[in-house]
């Protein structure tokens, strides 16, 4: 087995600095679009929409990609995707610099793009696994945990860009080069693909007849796997009432203002600052990660108890005054990470190689799913109810789906988790 101080090779160090680059880059843009959206609507509803438009394509582009990129060059994907994404952006500075702003045309940019991202988290998610040396996977994964916290600390600056300057055009610009630099990386990486070797033949001409067989194939592998199915099914359930409930904090803060008036900045501000306390705790969490190695015996039990204290401070977070809010937030990012790390380290090692696409595409379709459907119930209903009431609701759906599915299958997801990786 490999020392874990093999980790860093040439091509894992190009594929997590070229996912630096790029998620900087399109957090900065999209925080900002965010709050953009908010102050051209002043409707909840029409951000949530607005919202949903990104994650549409999520629920159908990774059930078409999986089985696809389980038979093509992942690599090429990945790098190509992202030469378009900086062609796109640099397409909507320029409309944008121009005064073709309007409502339509960014939901139309957000579908595209959520498109562009589907696939591509798909074949990156699947690629990835790949550049890990053996018997470091729990190591990555820190690593990788660490990338969001990182892009997500630059909201505050992404806000404060766009307040002072009232313009999202030089952070499209930004992401615009940020996407063309992250690409020019990707396509270095010397790793050689085999998976397309090892794939099963194709059974039929027909395009629609063999996406039937694919998609069939994958979803029979994850309904045979009692583990990865709990898992799958309760982080569907877990994406509905964190989507949901996510959405409703910046509305919430901008609805709200005057509980923040006492503050020297205004609340969006003070949100983005105050939420990066989560991004704080990513960080930390990503780094223990990093050094420390769980008993194998503890995965099970850790994951449980994280699932159940995240939703807590979900819960309650928004009823809190700043400073126990910020702590909150940090505890989330904290136990965010060893959720994330428990979870995706069990399932990337666990599903072979010639199957990982597809069960990645059918894994973030349903996540997806639940995303959209709890970010249109929320926005629906906060249209009538206190934020934080929708909120503690659907937190409360998160808890019984802890208990049915993960405690409720426990014989199966602890087999999964509690493995040494």
């Amino acid at each position: 087995m490999s020392t874990p101080s093999t980790l860093w090779t040439r091509d894992f160090t190009i594929i997590t600095l070229g996912s630096v680059v790029s998620m900087v880059g399109s957090n900065m843009s999209g925080f900002a679009m965010s709050i953009m959206v908010l102050d051209y609507t002043g409707s909840t509803l029409l951000y949530a929409i607005f919202n949903i438009c990104f994650q549409l394509p999520v629920l159908i582009v990774p059930l078409l990609a999986g089985p696809y990129l389980d038979r093509m060059s992942r690599k090429k994907v990945i790098y190509r995707l992202d030469f378009l994404s900086a062609t796109l952006y640099l397409l909507m500075f320029l409309l944008m610099w121009q005064g073709w702003f309007n409502y339509v045309l960014l939901l139309a940019f957000c579908l595209v793009t959520g498109a562009i991202n589907s696939v591509y988290s798909v074949a990156y998610d699947s690629f990835y696994p790949n550049l890990i040396t053996e018997g470091n996977f729990s190591r990555a994964y820190s690593i990788s945990s660490l990338l969001w916290p990182l892009a997500a600390m630059t909201a505050p600056i992404a806000a404060l860009i766009y307040d002072s300057m009232g313009s999202i055009l030089p952070l499209l610009a930004i992401d615009a080069v940020s996407f063309f630099v992250a690409a020019c990386f990707e396509r270095t990486i010397r790793y050689q693909e085999t998976h397309m070797a090892q794939a099963a033949p194709v059974q039929s001409r027909n395009v629609l007849r063999q996406f039937g067989t694919d998609f069939k194939e994958g979803l029979s592998y994850i309904i045979s796997e009692k583990g990865l199915l709990a898992v799958t099914l309760y982080f569907t359930v877990g994406s509905f009432a964190g989507g949901g409930g996510g959405t409703l904090h910046l509305p919430f803060f901008r609805s709200h203002a005057y509980l923040y008036a006492m503050w020297p900045v205004a609340a969006v501000t003070l949100y983005a600052i105050v939420s990066n306390a989560s991004v704080v705790g990513r960080l930390i969490g990503g780094l223990f990660h990093y050094k420390v190695h769980f008993p194998t015996d503890w995965k099970f039990r850790i994951a449980v108890t994280v699932y159940f204290v995240v939703a807590l401070m979900a819960a309650i977070s928004l009823y809190l005054p700043i400073p126990l809010m910020a702590l909150a937030f940090f505890i989330t990012g904290v136990l965010g990470v060893t959720s994330y790390n428990i979870r995706i380290a069990a399932t990337q090692s666990y599903v072979p190689d010639t199957k990982r696409a597809r069960f990645n595409g059918t894994f973030q379709m349903l996540c997806s799913l639940g995303g959209v459907v709890g970010t249109l119930l929320a926005g629906t209903l906060a249209e009538g109810m206190d934020e934080r009431h929708v909120i503690l609701l659907f937190e409360a759906v998160d808890v019984a789906a802890i208990l049915f599915f993960i405690v409720g299958g426990r014989k199966f997801v602890a087999k999964l988790y509690n493995r040494d990786l």
